[in-house]
């Protein structure tokens, strides 16, 4: 469901829409069902797969699918992804520019993580996939569970089809990091 009237980033978070997941997409509030089993334990398995490599490798901060992050103004974009890495750089700079981390942060994480659920449109994917690269996202990996496949997007455009037996990487957000598409998908 998107709503006709425009809202902030500041609405949407007093904005009470129980047992629902929501986003702001260019002012309007966008409102979806809570996601399935298959998505949740796909989005789990990529969350401790990136955690454990950043917590390894103390490079930054891993949230989780509730974590909204606001990517521009006027109208508002807020969107939360299923699992998003942050640099220690990022956030740096971000409170650097005297921002807080308060509400949904003004920022875009170095890396975004969207496991498609089956009532996700293509349209809507690449919508969203644009505005976390447009916003700064270094890095999007979207992984499809029903054809289980992937595809890891660049901010230069370029776009890598992973399949099943093969790996997403963290490239140069993440270096060192692979997660077998297989092993999250089983």
């Amino acid at each position: 469901m998107v709503s006709d009237a425009l809202m902030t980033a500041e609405e949407l978070l007093a904005y009470p829409v129980p047992h629902k997941r929501t986003e702001l997409v260019n002012g309007r509030l966008v409102v979806r069902e809570p996601a399935g089993f298959e998505h949740g334990r796909v989005a789990a398995r990529l969350l401790v797969a990136v955690a454990t490599h950043v917590h390894a490798t103390k490079t930054g901060e891993v949230l989780t699918a509730e974590t909204g992050f606001t990517l521009h103004r006027q109208p508002d974009t807020v969107r939360a992804p299923d699992v998003a890495f942050v640099s220690h750089a990022t956030l740096a700079a971000h409170e650097a520019a005297g921002r807080s981390l308060r509400g949904f942060a003004e920022l875009a994480p170095d890396l975004v993580v969207e496991v498609l659920s089956p009532d996700d449109r293509p349209g809507e994917v690449r919508d969203k996939v644009a505005d976390w690269l447009r916003a700064g996202t270094r890095l999007v990996w979207v992984v499809d569970p029903e054809t289980r496949t992937a595809r890891m997007h660049l901010p230069d455009g370029i776009e890598r089809a992973i399949p099943e037996d093969g790996a997403l990487d963290g490239g140069e957000v993440l270096p060192g990091l692979l997660v077998a598409l297989g092993d999250v998908l089983t």
